[in-house]
């Protein structure tokens, strides 16, 4: 059976990267969330086994995401891809209970690399 995903990104553009990049790696895609709120709803009400989560939305930040998915016991892997690099956000982020940090721009090769590290 297919691992269920969730993408989490402001930008469609980048969305249908990864999108197609994990349906090509046997992935099914349940989901697609371009705001905060949204993808809060979509992860607790379909429980994906994976969450590709943006740090920068347009309502909050990727961490406070993060935060609140921990607070609700979601058993989610989640792997935060962000344009922001600072060792300080990705050690945040990984204290908090991300799996795995991305920067963008990454490799197709790269996220399927990051994400079979977790999965």
């Amino acid at each position: 059976m297919a691992k269920k995903v969730l993408i989490v990104d402001d930008s469609l553009y980048m969305r249908s990267i990864i999108k197609d990049a994990l349906e090509e790696a046997g992935f099914e895609v349940i989901g697609q969330a371009s705001n905060g709120e949204e993808a809060i709803d979509l992860a607790l009400d379909s429980e994906p086994d994976l969450i590709t989560l943006d740090n920068i939305l347009p309502d909050m930040l990727g961490l406070d995401i993060l935060k609140t998915l921990k607070e609700e016991d979601l058993t989610s892997k989640i792997i935060m891809i962000s344009a922001v690099g600072q060792q300080a956000v990705i050690d945040e982020g990984m204290n908090l209970g991300l799996d795995s940090y991305l920067v963008k721009p990454f490799t197709t090769e790269q996220l399927t690399e990051a994400i079979g590290q977790i999965i």
